[in-house]
């Protein structure tokens, strides 16, 4: 099979769409098919094959990471450039909403490919939460508007009180729902960010498939944990501080701040390693100086250094909130068996039942509270580690490959 991706991040974005494109790529080429990535960035990637890099910004960027030029001209380079051959692919698969991936869609429908579009997240809260607000609603309307021109808004999505409480949210909704009934099937990587899509009118068939952790990730763990002699079972000594890990970008989204103010409040000794980049890298670095927390903030270190790193904590944190994500982070804990931490109840779908902790909410009290009576209690530790380990088989992207395979056979009957 031969697969085109459409995403517009991948290239010096950190987070975990771009770690599942390339666990995916690796799992699929494994099998013995194509991939092939088209995305913006500025110059092709050394260590990945077969990425193609669609006409891109020099100036203009989102956040830093590269923002490719309008769809019409990326589809025109394509056309003119990728191999001056026809669009030859058999499936294109979608990986985001923005000019690229909607330039993807333009491509599939020209040449007549079966589409897939997968939706990762909530676009209302990321305006939500990253605009200043006098701007929310007016980047809401400028994006709703842009989009529109290129891909059909039959669904609009009127103010309620369920997800849509503003006109901001509203518009962006809409994008969401366009976005998915634009493609032949959706996926998403929880059934619960899948009911809400429905909720908002999307009528193409919904795939819930998960996202997975490199099965090369999980053995380098392995034989790294077999080096050192260490079990992968976590324990912690009733008189050692509670070990906090944090795998995620250090960003508003997904709530660094919140999360060292948890840590300024917390009564029992506790340790607090964080890596990622981040719009916020910055300001955590020092807020954890000006208030003498027991943390280190590495910002983005590379991957071995991170398995060892992992292999002494006791706990994984990830209090994002509300953004219908399916947190990488929750998923590597699980295939390395380390405990996890979080306040979204959604959350709890990409988990097993004994390897997490919740807080009653995602207010810096509840979380605190959360955290101390688990510094009390060591033997949970161990409990919530042996359950992560039991079922990490599941998360491994060779095991959720077979999934995304059924979505890609477009022979077999589409089931919900």
């Amino acid at each position: 099979m031969k697969i085109a991706v459409f995403t517009d991040v991948f290239l010096r974005v950190p987070g975990g769409i771009p770690s599942s494109i390339k666990a995916q790529k690796k799992a699929l080429e494994a099998r013995g098919d194509t991939v092939v990535i088209f995305c913006p960035g500025y110059a092709k990637p050394k260590d990945i094959a077969n990425v193609e890099v669609v006409p891109t910004h020099r100036i203009l960027r989102f956040g830093g990471a590269p923002l490719s030029k309008r769809p019409g001209k990326v589809v025109r380079w394509i056309e003119r450039n990728y191999n001056n051959s026809e669009f030859d692919f058999d499936v294109v698969h979608v990986h985001y909403e923005a000019s690229c991936s909607i330039a993807g869609i333009l491509l599939a429908r020209k040449n007549n490919i079966p589409l897939v579009q997968t939706m990762h997240g909530r676009e209302d809260m990321a305006v939500q939460v990253n605009v200043p607000h006098p701007f929310k609603f007016l980047a809401a309307a400028a994006l709703c508007f842009l989009h529109g021109r290129y891909i059909p808004h039959e669904k609009k999505v009127r103010r309620d009180t369920y997800l849509a409480p503003t006109l901001t949210r509203a518009k962006m909704w809409e994008i969401m729902v366009a976005q998915a009934n634009s493609a032949d099937r959706v996926v998403t990587p929880s059934r619960h960010f899948r009911d809400k899509l429905l909720n908002y009118g999307v009528y193409r068939p919904i795939f819930p498939v998960s996202n997975g952790v490199a099965d090369g990730l999980v053995s380098e763990f392995d034989a790294e944990a077999k080096k050192k002699g260490v079990d992968l079972v976590r324990v912690k000594a009733d008189d050692m501080p509670l070990r906090i890990f944090w795998n995620s970008r250090l960003s508003k989204e997904k709530r660094i701040m919140p999360f060292l103010k948890v840590l300024n409040t917390i009564k029992e000794p506790y340790e607090f390693t964080a890596c990622g980049d981040g719009n916020q890298l910055g300001r955590a670095r020092r807020y954890v100086k000006r208030h003498h927390l027991n943390a280190r903030i590495l910002g983005r270190v590379p991957h071995e250094k991170m398995l060892s790193l992992m292999l002494k904590q006791h706990l994984s944190v990830t209090v994002s909130d509300g953004f219908d994500t399916q947190g990488l982070t929750l998923l590597e804990a699980e295939a390395t068996g380390l405990p996890v931490f979080f306040c979204d109840p959604d959350m709890k779908e990409s988990v097993p039942k004994g390897g997490y902790v919740m807080s009653q909410s995602g207010s810096v009290a509840d979380m605190a509270k959360a955290l101390d009576a688990l510094c009390r209690n060591s033997e949970k530790i161990s409990e919530m580690s042996r359950v992560m380990l039991s079922k990490r088989a599941e998360v491994l992207q060779s095991a959720q490959i077979v999934g995304l395979y059924k979505v890609y056979d477009f022979r077999k009957q589409t089931e919900r």
